[in-house]
């Protein structure tokens, strides 16, 4: 068991939140694959305000989840604390505040890694988000706006003085974006002068990296974006070296039991036309490195029929499991934006 902040937890090893992937059916799934917690995708402070269907879909979390944080985004204090608020009486366990996002259209509102440019104004809304709930608050961030203004080791502490429970730390810059490589090093440096607890993030793509950068610069946990995408055991595995175990190799039944799990998820939680292209997509991702994925690739983008979907990739992973090449797990990956 390891603690952080208010919480216990299993083991040190956490599923990142991504946009347009971490909904509630993959979030379920990843905590029955060992995922120490799980946390939303980002959430409009200010669209939560006017609830539309979307927003209501990204604000659904089930039991099984649980530990689970929502996690919102935005400029505005008032909009924050009322959307902090409100997923407070949804019942779940804590709210994560991104600042950490580089898309243009988020951080020219002010809102995700923008905030940090700003400690002296960011502290002071902090501080009101925690008066705000009962319920821990985390906060996500990037190592600094650009090469040139790396201040997270300034917006830790100003995190702590407001009561924050804890930080994750991606270790690119804003300016970055998701390219070149995360500094873990800088990340390491900030854990070793924090007093609250600290998550790092970029660039796990297997258990081992996973173990040896928790151990390393001896971080409170360690957090897993699209390294899960392609190997969703990857969680289950690390527990297992973190033990002092050696971890066992999924085989075809594995497969076959995520995709029929998969699949039901997706089922209960979508309508057939988006469980189908959700399906797509986590399948494909799933067959990275395996023989003839390519070809797989294309053959599942060209299926209409959704049932089809799932056939096929059971077919597939019976076909090939054992031949994956796992250097292929450690390749750049969704270099546009995740985890």
């Amino acid at each position: 068991m390891i603690q952080l902040g208010p919480f216990q937890l299993d083991h040190p090893f956490v599923l990142a939140p991504m946009a347009g992937i971490t909904h509630s059916p993959f979030r379920r799934l990843m905590r029955r694959y060992n995922s120490a917690f799980v946390v939303s995708e980002l959430i409009s402070a200010r669209g939560m305000q006017s609830i539309q269907p979307k927003t209501l879909e990204l604000l659904k979390f089930h039991e099984e989840e649980r530990k689970v944080g929502f996690q919102i985004f935005g400029e505005d204090p008032f909009f924050l604390c009322q959307a902090a608020q409100q997923i407070e009486k949804l019942g779940v366990d804590f709210v994560d505040l991104n600042l950490g996002c580089p898309v243009p259209k988020i951080v020219k509102r002010g809102a995700g890694a923008a905030m940090c440019r700003h400690p002296i104004t960011l502290g002071k809304i902090l501080e009101a988000l925690v008066k705000a709930i009962q319920i821990p608050l985390s906060i996500k961030i990037r190592i600094g706006w650009d090469e040139e203004s790396k201040n997270a080791l300034e917006i830790v502490r100003i995190a702590a003085q407001a009561g924050v429970a804890w930080v994750s730390i991606h270790g690119r810059t804003r300016a970055q974006g998701y390219e070149g490589k995360a500094d873990w090093d800088f990340i390491g440096d900030i854990k070793a002068k924090s007093t609250i607890p600290i998550i790092g993030n970029g660039d796990i793509n297997t258990p081992e990296a996973a173990l040896e950068k928790l151990q390393k610069y001896h971080l409170d946990a360690v957090m897993i974006g699209r390294g899960a995408l392609r190997n969703p055991f990857i969680f289950e595995q690390a527990y297992a070296l973190w033990k002092g175990e050696k971890y066992l190799f999924p085989q075809a039944s594995d497969y076959l039991n995520l995709i029929q799990e998969q699949k039901k998820l997706f089922q209960e939680f979508f309508n057939e036309k988006m469980a189908g292209i959700f399906g797509k997509k986590f399948l494909a991702w799933y067959a990275a490195g395996f023989p003839h994925c390519h070809e797989f690739r294309a053959e599942l983008f060209r299926t209409l029929d959704v049932e089809s979907v799932w056939n096929q990739a059971i077919q597939f992973f019976q076909t090939y499991f054992q031949s994956r090449d796992p250097q292929a797990l450690d390749q750049a990956f969704l270099m546009s934006g995740h985890g």
